[in-house]
């Protein structure tokens, strides 16, 4: 099947944390398509997106009932990408306390279960829906510090293929995307003050990283890359393809 560059119009597309990084690639790819794309964050995209913007506090129960509320007021959401996500600590797992687990695991899986919750019902009672869960390669292959955040992306992959079993014979597919080493603006600005202290350039330190992950294709991922990935996934060309993971890490996770 053809790539259309209308492949998604008269569809509705909600992609959360979609205002910058990733998810605003992400939201980019599918209005480039012809989709009517909703971003819900808690900052509005760039103004240039052509995209209707909700504010949404994914973070708390009631935060997400308003928000898919809103959502739904227009209509059913044919495909939803939940990429919305943080990560609280950077410490030893030991050292980690308490309200740093809980607001991982709060955002990062607890919230994108609850909206589904709330966004699956006219999915199933229409027979089609796609869902694209953005987890992380740290789920299979965390680093040091990272305890938290591996936690509740692991927490998801297996809430996801749970939830692909029981809405696919509906006609509903679930899809999972675990980004590596992704070079977003925030990722730069991060390494971009790593860079400082150690004072060395940013290439310098970008390519540290790259080594210190061991990424065979030797340098970072775009976030058009990654998006391109799930814009193929949520779309016809992959009608049967549901409860699977799909790496875009440059490698860095073997193949066995």
């Amino acid at each position: 099947m053809s790539i259309d560059d209308n492949e998604y119009s008269g569809k509705r597309v909600l992609v959360t944390g979609g205002s910058k990084g990733l998810g605003l690639a992400i939201a980019t790819r599918f209005a480039r398509a012809g989709a009517e794309v909703i971003v819900g964050a808690r900052s509005a995209p760039p103004e240039t997106l052509n995209a209707t913007y909700v504010p949404a506090d994914l973070s708390t129960p009631e935060g997400i009932i308003t928000f898919a509320a809103a959502v739904l007021a227009d209509g059913p959401v044919d495909v939803v990408i939940q990429n919305a996500a943080a990560t609280s600590a950077n410490a030893p797992s030991v050292d980690i306390p308490d309200d740093a687990w809980v607001a991982d695991l709060a955002l990062n899986f607890l919230g994108i279960v609850r909206l589904d919750r709330e966004l699956l019902p006219p999915m199933l009672e229409r027979g089609r829906g796609v869902i694209v869960h953005i987890s992380s390669i740290s789920s299979h292959f965390p680093q040091p510090g990272q305890a938290s955040y591996a936690a509740s992306k692991a927490a998801l992959n297996a809430y996801s293929r749970t939830l692909a079993t029981e809405v696919s014979p509906a006609g509903v597919r679930v899809v999972n995307v675990l980004p590596g080493f992704i070079m977003t603006e925030g990722a730069a600005a991060s390494l971009g003050e790593m860079a400082n202290a150690q004072a060395i350039s940013l290439d310098e330190m970008q390519q540290n990283i790259v080594t210190h992950l061991g990424i065979p294709m030797r340098r970072p991922g775009t976030p058009a890359e990654a998006a391109e990935m799930v814009a193929f996934l949520a779309s016809d060309r992959a009608s049967w393809v549901t409860g699977a993971e799909f790496r875009i890490d440059g490698g860095i996770i073997p193949t066995f």
